[in-house]
């Protein structure tokens, strides 16, 4: 049975669980600055990315010294903690699982001793192939005489995997070794890491996941979002580029090509995940989710009273619909700031409180009003349905839902926790249908085409796996598919399997296969990750 720990967690009520982000990174390398406290608050700036875990590895020439614990940033560290990690390189880790279970050993940055000395790794991201790697890194460690496959600690993530093959190279150096290794690796990374000496950033040839270069006035900064660079005072330099690993030291800033750049930038960045106030492609988020808001309007418009927006991610949608539509725009929703962005359900009592615990309705505002609510998706309906309810308890005399991206209708497995596909509404359900189910009196979604427009950037350089089920990059197997697909791997090894790694292919549980009818598994494209598992670790410190 979980206990309580005493920290919040996003996790308040498992059945509402909506898009989860994938993790944020940070990484600077700054001579003479406090980098610990600047990778504070640049992963404070990135903690709508991530809210299980946070994690700082610092180094002073010498040693690195990795802190990292289960919570949000500011739960995480103290003045104490920061003051303690001294060095002029650091990086920093958000995360939100996409491979392996929410526990401490999974937590990021982490950490590999090297023959030449350390590396600690952060992810943003999740990779397609883990299991060929987990393959190749357990004949690395044959080929050099260590023992393969389940001798380190107890990590399950695709990132330890990755920093594992980084580290297997003890005739090459860290950079070396990257390039090396980096061709193999399939899905999507948008990665920060650090030797002794140097930071590194790298991004996959597809460029998912955003990663961007910033510069100090004595060092340099890599981070997941532009946002990121502003609240540590660092200017913007370029993104990273897709296929690009970037290297950082005394000898200033070089640049690799480690593979063919084919863009393919995530859509659902510009809907949902990332910080209004961050730049991608050269487009301002905030500029795009108002223009389709005015492009959702366009197309389906209501005789209405009022527009409100769901908060916070339908806010800037919403009042691009109000200005298109000529209705006038409403606060008429008050978020609970100390609330994350998804909830747990764990009594029928907590399930009748609902959306309650996130949202509280203004019914000054609300009653008697025909209301265009405007709302960024729509993964299972359980919370729109418990909106809708709420908001003709509080006196709505129409509610008319309007979402600013397409149907969701496809798990993503390059770094966002969607739901499987099974538990899509919309993979099964016509609009009117949903409508139905959430009980509104009009539900419309803009058009996929709308939306790719509004961002400027071209079609056929982002990433709409999950509102088209177009994937960019090759997917595996249903069965090597999965959050959970290296603790299957484990589990074999665990329970007596050879130690050749062969069999990793047939794993216990834990893939996409779980979820998915006959039809689904042999459909293309394939679906569904597994469910999450939620445990908690004490703080440690390692690494030294």
């Amino acid at each position: 049975m979980p206990r309580g720990d005493g920290l919040l967690s996003h996790e308040l009520l498992p059945g509402e669980k909506g898009p989860q982000d994938a993790c944020g990174v940070f990484g600077v390398w700054a001579p003479g600055d406090e980098v610990a406290k600047l990778t504070y608050f640049g992963l404070y700036a990135l903690q709508h990315r991530g809210q299980e875990s946070a994690g700082i590895a610092v180094s002073d020439g010498s040693h690195i010294v990795v802190y990292k614990d289960m919570g949000l940033v500011s739960q995480v560290f103290t003045e104490a903690s920061l003051e303690s990690l001294k060095g002029h390189v650091a990086i920093g880790h958000t995360r939100y699982s996409t491979t392996g279970s929410s526990v401490w050993e999974n937590a990021q940055p982490t950490f590999r001793a090297t023959a030449t000395g350390h590396l600690a790794l952060g992810h943003n991201g999740n990779l397609t192939n883990t299991h060929e790697l987990k393959r190749r890194l357990a004949d690395l460690a044959v080929a050099s005489g260590e023992l393969p496959l389940g001798t380190r600690m107890q990590s399950t993530s695709d990132t330890d995997t990755l920093a594992g093959l980084i580290a297997s190279h003890p005739e090459l150096s860290v950079e070396s070794a990257a390039l090396l290794e980096l061709p193999h690796v399939r899905g999507a990374f948008s990665l920060v890491f650090m030797d002794d000496d140097a930071l590194y950033g790298a991004r996959d040839p597809q460029g998912i996941r955003p990663l961007v270069l910033g510069r100090l006035e004595r060092g340099w900064v890599i981070a997941s979002e532009t946002a990121a660079l502003d609240i540590v005072g660092a200017s913007f330099v370029r993104e990273v580029e897709p296929g690009e690993l970037i290297v950082i030291d005394e000898n200033g800033l070089r640049s690799h090509r480690f593979a063919e750049a084919d863009p393919k930038g995530c859509l659902f960045e510009f809907v949902y995940l990332a910080r209004p106030d961050t730049s991608i492609s050269g487009r301002g988020i905030q500029t795009v989710r108002v223009e389709t808001g005015r492009r959702l309007a366009r197309e389906h418009a209501v005789e209405a009273d009022l527009v409100i927006p769901v908060p916070e991610s339908g806010r800037y949608a919403a009042i691009g619909y109000a200005q298109e539509s000529g209705i006038p725009f409403a606060e008429g929703l008050v978020k609970n700031a100390y609330v994350g962005r998804t909830f747990i359900q764990p009594s029928q009592t907590i399930r009748q409180l609902g959306i309650r615990l996130k949202l509280n309705p203004l019914r000054d505002v609300i009653a008697g009003q025909r209301l265009v609510v405007v709302d960024d998706s729509i993964v299972r309906g359980n919370t729109q349905r418990a909106l809708v309810r709420m908001l003709r308890e509080a006196g709505a005399k129409e509610v008319h839902v309007r979402i600013s991206s397409p149907p969701v209708k496809w798990p993503c497995f390059y770094g966002i926790d969607f739901a499987t596909r099974a538990e899509l509404v919309a993979n099964g359900l016509t609009v009117d249908e949903i409508c139905n189910s959430i009980g509104a009196d009009s539900l419309a979604f803009v058009d996929l085409e709308e939306l790719i427009e509004a961002t400027t950037v071209p079609k056929d350089k982002l990433c709409r796996a999950c509102f088209d089920g177009v994937y960019p990059i090759d997917l595996p197997e249903p069965e090597l598919l999965g959050k959970h697909v290296l603790e299957g791997i484990e589990r074999r090894a665990v329970a007596g399997a050879s130690a050749d790694v062969e069999g990793v292919t047939t794993l216990i549980g834990g893939g996409a296969a779980d979820a998915l009818t006959v039809r689904d598994r042999f459909a293309r494209p394939t679906a569904g990750a597994a469910g999450r598992v939620v445990c908690r670790g004490g703080r440690r410190r390692g690494g030294r």
